[in-house]
């Protein structure tokens, strides 16, 4: 029983990084503008709002981005989880969500309202890579 549900994980896990997007390269031409970068987060202090981001999340962006936020290859969408786009500011990554991206795919969600927005950009922030298992002797 232990090596079939070793080997559904084993699966599980080769299957999921297949469908990432490790190779995520960000489009050096979709820059934010300075006075759209510097906006704060009004939500910034309330991060009991990110549970409504996540399920706006799974409503809007799991189908590119996949549920964890890796990013599907297939979709050639962005890994939420890098560090370079974790360490943009919320006010790019508001920009970005607001404006999207035409040419990569990222369309736009200035559809939704404004403190919607800012609930995505606070579940993004707690999107984090998977520790990887410690290698057994």
């Amino acid at each position: 029983m232990r090596r079939l549900s070793g080997a559904v994980l084993g699966l599980a896990l080769g299957t999921s990084a297949l469908c990432q997007n490790p190779d995520y390269q960000q489009d050096p031409k979709w820059q934010a503008p300075g006075e759209a970068a510097s906006r704060t987060n009004p939500l910034a202090k309330r991060p009991d709002t990110a549970a409504g981001g996540q399920k706006l999340f799974k409503r809007n962006c799991v189908e590119c981005h996949g549920a964890d936020g890796s990013g599907l290859a297939k979709k050639h969408a962005a890994d939420l989880q890098l560090n370079s786009v974790q360490q943009q500011s919320d006010g790019v990554l508001f920009w970005k969500i607001t404006n999207g991206n035409p040419d990569r795919g990222m369309p736009s969600f200035s559809k939704l309202p404004e403190l919607q927005r800012w609930q995505l950009v606070l579940y993004l922030r707690t999107l984090r890579p998977m520790e990887s298992a410690p290698a057994k002797p």
